[in-house]
Order: C-alpha cells, then sequence, then structure tokens
C-alpha cells in the first residue's frame, strides 16, 4: 500500500515552511512514528514521522526546498519489509529524483544535534558526531557548529569568500525563517508603533529574603526551584488589573480590551529568541507558573515549542539580565502594546532615611505603544510593579 507523506496543515499566519535535512533516503527502511525530516517556520521547526512501517519509495521535495501547506513531500510503501533501492530506481512510477544530499547523524552513542545544528552542519561540511554538545544532555547545538567553522582552516566554497593577500575571510550564510520573521516584527513594531519607554529602579532585597527564607520548602512542596520570573508575573498581572489598558491593543480604529491576561515569556532557543505564552497567567499560582517557564525553556532549547504555545499573548516580559543587560528599551511584540524589561541586578548606593546603604538593585524599563497608552498610565503601572515587589507580601494580599 503506498502512502502520501505531506507538509503538517500550517496554520493561517504561516504561508510557507522550509525543509531541513531529510533522515531517511529513498529506499531505506522506516518505523512508524519514526521522524523523517524537520520542518522549519517562522516560529517553531516541526517533525514529519511516518505514519507506518515500510519503504521510502521517493522523495518529492529535497532538503532545503520551500513548501506549503499539505504539500507532498514523500511516498512509503507500506507492504514493502526490505530496503529497495535499485528497484524503486527502475521503477516507472517514480517520480524524477534529486541527487541526495549527504546526512550527517550522530554516531552511536553520541549526542543529537539540534534541527539548527544539522542544517548548518551540512551548509559548512561539518560532522556533528565529531563535536562536543554544549547544549541540554550533551546536545549539538547551532554554536558547537559555529565553533568548529571558525576553529578550521577557511576554504574557497560558494558561501564562502576568501581573499588570500589580506586575509578578510567573509561568509555568508541564509538567515533562518525565524530569524527573518523576528526581523520583519521588529521593524514592523518600529514602523507601526509610537514607541516609548520609561524607566524604574526596583530594590529586590525584600524578594531575594522571600526567595531565601522559602527556596528549600518551596522546591521540596511543588519540585521546582522558586525564580524571580514567578514574581515578575505576578506583579505584572496585578499592575494589569489595575491598569487595564496597558493590557489592552489596537485594532484598526479600535481599541481591544483584554479580560484576561495571557502573559508572553521570551527565552532563548538555538534558532533565535522565542516568545511563549502563559495563558490565564492571572489563575496561575508561584508554583504554576516557575513549572511553566521551565517547561519552556527546556523545550524551547530543543525545538518542541508548538505555534500555538508561540501565538497571541497580551503582555511581554524580557529578561536580558540573565545575559548581563544593564539597562535596555525592549520593542514591543506587536499586537501588544507594552513590554516589561529586566535587568540584572547590582549591589548599588542608595539612600533610606537618609543613610547611604548598598542594596540589590535592579533596573525595570516599560516599553509602550504612546497611540494608546500615556505618560501617566505607563509610569504608575510601572510604579505599581516597583511596589509589588519591594513588598512581596502585596502579592498574596492582593493590594
Amino acid at each position: 500500500m503506498q502512502l502520501e507523506i505531506k507538509v503538517p496543515v500550517l496554520p493561517e499566519s504561516v504561508a510557507e515552511a522550509t525543509l531541513l535535512q531529510w533522515r531517511k533516503q529513498r529506499g531505506e527502511a522506516v518505523r512508524r512514528d519514526e521522524n523523517l525530516i524537520d520542518v522549519e517556520t517562522d516560529k517553531v521547526v516541526l517533525e514529519v514521522v511516518a505514519p507506518a512501517d515500510g519503504v521510502l519509495t521517493a522523495i518529492h521535495q529535497p532538503g532545503g526546498a520551500t513548501v506549503h501547506s499539505g504539500e507532498l513531500l514523500a511516498t512509503l510503501d507500506t507492504s514493502a519489509t526490505a530496503p529497495i533501492a535499485g528497484a524503486v530506481a527502475a521503477a516507472p512510477d517514480m517520480a524524477p529524483q534529486p541527487q541526495p544530499v549527504a546526512e550527517i547523524r550522530p554516531a552511536a552513542g553520541s549526542a543529537a544535534a539540534s534541527p539548527a545544528a544539522r542544517k548548518l552542519a551540512v551548509e559548512q561540511g561539518v560532522e556533528t558526531e565529531t563535536l562536543s554538545g554544549s547544549g541540554r544532555d550533551g546536545r549539538v547545538i547551532k554554536e558547537d557548529v559555529l565553533a568548529a567553522v571558525a576553529q578550521r582552516a577557511p576554504t574557497a566554497t560558494a558561501e564562502v569568500a576568501v581573499q588570500p593577500a589580506a586575509e578578510r575571510p567573509e561568509q555568508r550564510v541564509p538567515m533562518t525563517r525565524i530569524r527573518q520573521r523576528i526581523a520583519e516584527r521588529l521593524v514592523e513594531a518600529q514602523r507601526t508603533a509610537a514607541i516609548l519607554t520609561t524607566f524604574n529602579e526596583v530594590n529586590m532585597q525584600p524578594v531575594m529574603d522571600l526567595r531565601a527564607r522559602h527556596r528549600e520548602a518551596f522546591e521540596k512542596s511543588h519540585g521546582v526551584k522558586l525564580g524571580f520570573m514567578s514574581f515578575f508575573v505576578r506583579a505584572a498581572v496585578d499592575a494589569l488589573r489595575k491598569f487595564p489598558l496597558v493590557n489592552a491593543s489596537i485594532d484598526g480604529s479600535d481599541v481591544v480590551y483584554h479580560g484576561y491576561f495571557d502573559i508572553g515569556i521570551a527565552v532563548s532557543s538555538p534558532r533565535g529568541l522565542v516568545v511563549p505564552t502563559l495563558r490565564d497567567a492571572g489563575q496561575m499560582s508561584f508554583a504554576d507558573i516557575e513549572k511553566a517557564i521551565a517547561d519552556f525553556g527546556r523545550r524551547a532549547g530543543d525545538n518542541k515549542l508548538t505555534l500555538e504555545e508561540l501565538s497571541g499573548g497580551t503582555f511581554s516580559i524580557t529578561n536580558g539580565g540573565i545575559f548581563g543587560s544593564m539597562l535596555s528599551t525592549p520593542i514591543l511584540n506587536p499586537p501588544q502594546s507594552a513590554i516589561l524589561g529586566m535587568h540584572n541586578i547590582v549591589e548599588r548606593p542608595v539612600v533610606e532615611r537618609g543613610e547611604v546603604v548598598v542594596r540589590p538593585i535592579m533596573y525595570l524599563a516599560l516599553s509602550y505603544d504612546h497611540r494608546l497608552i500615556d505618560g501617566r498610565e505607563a509610569v504608575q503601572f510601572l510604579v505599581a510593579i516597583k511596589q509589588s515587589l519591594e513588598d512581596p507580601a502585596r502579592l498574596l494580599l492582593g493590594l
């Protein structure tokens, strides 16, 4: 029986996708639910798996091709039980096939490589099984491949232009779909919104003291560490309740007020920054928030976040402090009207009751769409977050 393997159904917001490297070649036996190829969209990487046991009798789209929802990728013969490469080549009903691209697979016992790493490895001629992975569980990630490329002597290829005399190498690598989409959205936000940023500082000592007192009991009770993000999410939700305009968005000439709080949390992935959404964050406990964010981080590293998780959101939080950022002006995530930027915590001298003391201070930044939100609401919103963090009991008492 011949089964057609097609591109998964893509959401309306995703027009096309790019095929990465085929994991199986024409004539090879495959197992049910075995991943055949990764499909990269501008948001996530989707796996195309075998619907049944059989033999891959035809590949209709080569790796690197641009494809659309429902497009035919390959044909699987479920009645065959052994590789039939020679027979396939002679079959009259097989479509002409492109020359297979050399596939890079991890050696037995070695760590797997992320889709982005495999794609870049193929482009640069790097064997991933020779690399030591720095990702989660030893997984080879894009940065490992880039490091290997940087260490070797540059060669003149179709993608690398070298000037031997001046030793000024240049490298041209196509942008990933997610990086292209990020670029488009950033430019769109700058072009369509009147972005303004207001700043404040927060004394993190009360939150740090609370975490220190309850860290062990919290982790023992809930099985997850008590981080800073749950405090910021809860503080943001409380502030959004007080200032619903910050949680609203512009749709044409209308203002859409959201009666729920879907908070986007910016996390890093091998393919760039992604923003999965905490749905109904106002109904979540501290433990629920910490578990969800930890899960986002793990699955972002493995490119396992779903399109649904990366869609929507009424407000976003980004933490540049984990990379050492002291201060920044975050850019809106359209159609949202505001985004909160967290930064690193540094001991600074401050004045309290007429005396200079040292406190762990974090600078906060709120970027907002001035078409919708006035400076008064933006400043008061940020002050509300500051008050909640400097007196965490307010978060529990609803003050």
